[in-house]
């Protein structure tokens, strides 16, 4: 099959295309030949060996996906080859007292797919049956693939642990941001007064687009300040966090009392800096997140159906680049030029 492959950690140059082995699949797999995968920040650690160099070699990457299915196993019954389905890239062993109890993402051997195992930048891909899901009406595969991991997390860091409520306000940093762009419509969808950053006009005229009620240009405003003269001085219920760093530790003050913060990554800066006073004054609570459970998969996707011709959450799609030009993909995420996901087509 065609692939894109690395044959060491590097730069985005060292993405390659090139002929690999078909996956052969066992008696719980699925076999998928994948239409579209879209790419993540995630994508570029796994690439460049920043964060984790226990990696066979050579390797595929690519969590994200959408496709057909071309085979499934012999213990396999609930689903069919020619079904269309997207990735829910979590991986877990199915049968620890977590996953039993539907906390999957909390399983010792948790990991997202592409990170150990070859991923969905190729012609097919070898993952768990439990893995796939039925891809929502009126999607086509592009847009099916640039949902799973974000909106998941997403949905997991809003719903599932800080439980925001309607009328209260949220700061969803990074708004061109996969994540991002994704906890801004998640946030209205439940009710929230949305504030958001970003350093481009343009990414923030389109976060307006997917309701976003008020905007802050960080590289114009120190956003603390902004989001004071925005609330009055209260400052906000809830931060939505992917930055690290110097975000991180700025968005501490930002917040009202009971206030929660939540975030999933350190796209920026792992180390943060925590003023101690802000949270045991104003009664804060910081919760950390990494992606989500299969439930709340499930629970996302209800909301890309189409109902009385309204769709009430939109995949982001920023560009679609052809397979072969996964180098270029990764560059225009590395110059944070994109608004959403960007997608390989395959």
């Amino acid at each position: 099959m065609k692939a894109i492959r690395f044959h060491n950690f590097g730069t985005a140059d060292v993405l390659t295309f090139e002929e690999a082995p078909k996956p052969t699949i066992g008696a719980n797999d699925v076999l998928l030949q994948v239409k579209a995968a879209a790419l993540n920040h995630l994508d570029l650690w796994v690439r460049s060996g920043d964060r984790e160099k226990n990696i066979p070699l050579p390797h595929i990457p690519g969590s994200d996906g959408a496709g057909v299915i071309a085979d499934v196993g012999s213990a396999v019954d609930f689903l069919k080859a020619g079904d269309k389905v997207l990735i829910s890239p979590g991986i877990s062993c199915c049968h620890c007292e977590m996953c039993l109890g539907g906390t999957d993402n909390l399983c010792r051997t948790y990991h997202v797919l592409g990170t150990k195992e070859d991923g969905t930048y190729a012609e097919f891909v070898k993952l768990p049956a439990t893995n796939v899901l039925p891809i929502p009406d009126s999607l086509d595969f592009n847009q099916a693939a640039a949902i799973p991991l974000v909106f998941l997390t997403a949905w997991h860091m809003l719903v599932g642990l800080t439980k925001i409520k309607p009328g209260e306000t949220v700061l969803v940093h990074a708004a061109g941001s996969g994540v991002g762009s994704a906890g801004i419509q998640i946030a209205k969808l439940l009710g929230a007064h949305v504030i958001t950053t970003s350093g481009s006009e343009e990414k923030l005229v389109k976060a307006k687009s997917l309701g976003a009620d008020e905007v802050i240009n960080y590289k114009e405003k120190e956003f603390v300040e902004e989001v004071k003269r925005l609330t009055d001085k209260r400052g906000v219920d809830v931060v939505f966090e992917h930055n690290g760093g110097e975000v991180f530790e700025k968005s501490i003050p930002a917040l009202a009392k009971g206030g929660r913060l939540v975030t999933c990554g350190a796209t920026a800066d792992y180390v943060g800096k925590i003023d101690l006073r802000y949270v045991y004054a104003k009664h804060l609570t910081l919760f950390g997140s990494f992606m989500g459970t299969k439930r709340e998969m499930i629970e996302v996707l209800k909301f890309f159906k189409r109902g009385e011709g309204t769709v009430q959450l939109q995949p982001v799609v920023d560009s679609v680049y052809p397979l072969e030009k996964a180098s270029d993909a990764h560059k225009r995420i590395e110059e944070r030029k994109n608004f959403g996901k960007i997608v390989l087509s395959i």
